[in-house]
């Protein structure tokens, strides 16, 4: 699969890991008695919904229930695609099984990477239960399935390229910058865990994209000329799959308020517009598309266009 042999250069980010990591630098996170629990559990400019006006905007209970749920739903999700997406990739990329050759201090670093992942998923679940339990707002079932199946689509037609995608699915979402990890640390109106651990994710997050960044330029160079062009095909629905909302959270809280099923319809659709999507999409994906400009993925035939018609480049 990979034409080349020339190492992958060293990522200077991780030579501090032992002393800076989240994993071995921090406390575990825990709500203090004094902790201010009637604090909103998610900024609330980034729960898409909330403000719809078919909501009661003066239900000060509804709209902390539905920050809530958002919260769990974020929390949830990031437990399992830790482990379920970049863990699976960066164990590949760790234990040599990748197909690339790479030098042994990067698949050490890979391993802190699987390291930091595991414990991210730990803490988003230990962060919702403490939430859960201190205020008395259940949260709702929420099903990962749908979004990893959507995932592992990519490519499904070419199953000799399925290692090959599940390394592009970790350099997508490890290269991404959504908002969230940037807005609500200093976001006083959060509660303190939630700012506490989103900003020791960041900090790790920080890391890692240098890691992917560098390890997809490596990764690019290793492929022949016909698997470059499949790749760049393979790119736009992933980057799409990646950040596009999943609705069904933000149903299921909706339904769970009393809402009617015609009600609920009305606010998905109007909150998750297309337009709404794919503007926050390139907002989000915007170093990511940087980064295949650079290394010359819109370079190959037909690239640009198949970008251009997924709605992440502008025409």
């Amino acid at each position: 699969m990979f034409a080349g042999d020339a190492p992958m250069p060293r990522i200077e980010a991780f030579r501090n890991w032992y002393e800076r990591a989240g994993v071995r630098a921090e406390r575990r996170k825990m709500l203090a008695p004094e902790d201010d629990i009637h604090k909103a559990f998610f900024p609330e400019h980034l729960v898409p919904h909330l403000d719809h006006p078919l909501l009661d905007q003066e239900d000060l209970v509804l709209r902390r229930y539905l920050t809530a749920q958002h919260a769990y739903q974020w929390l949830r999700f990031t437990m399992h695609f830790e482990v379920a997406v970049v863990v699976r990739a960066s164990q590949k990329i760790a234990d040599g099984s990748s197909g690339l050759h790479l030098h042994e201090t990067t698949r050490m670093d890979a391993y802190k990477i699987v390291v930091d992942e595991g414990y991210h998923s730990l803490y988003s679940l230990d962060v919702q239960h403490q939430l859960v339990n201190r205020s008395g707002i259940p949260a709702l079932d929420y099903d990962f399935g749908p979004f990893i199946s959507g995932l592992d689509a990519v490519g499904e037609e070419f199953p000799q390229h399925r290692k090959l995608v599940e390394l592009l699915q970790v350099v997508v979402f490890e290269t991404l910058v959504t908002s969230i990890l940037s807005d609500i640390p200093p976001d006083e109106s959060v509660v303190d865990i939630m700012r506490d651990t989103v900003r020791e994710h960041a900090i790790d997050e920080g890391r890692h994209h240098a890691f992917f960044s560098a390890f997809f330029k490596h990764l690019w160079s290793q492929l022949d000329p016909p698997l470059r062009q499949r790749v760049a095909h393979y790119l736009p629905p992933l980057v799409l799959r990646s950040l596009r909302p999943a609705t069904d959270p933000a149903r299921d809280a909706l339904l769970s308020t009393g809402l009617g099923e015609t009600q609920v319809k009305d606010v998905i659709a109007d909150s998750f517009s297309n337009e709404r999507v794919l503007a926050g999409i390139r907002h989000s994906a915007a170093k990511t598309l940087r980064l295949f400009e650079e290394v010359g993925v819109l370079d190959q035939p037909g690239a640009r266009d198949a970008f251009t018609e997924q709605g992440l480049i502008l025409p």
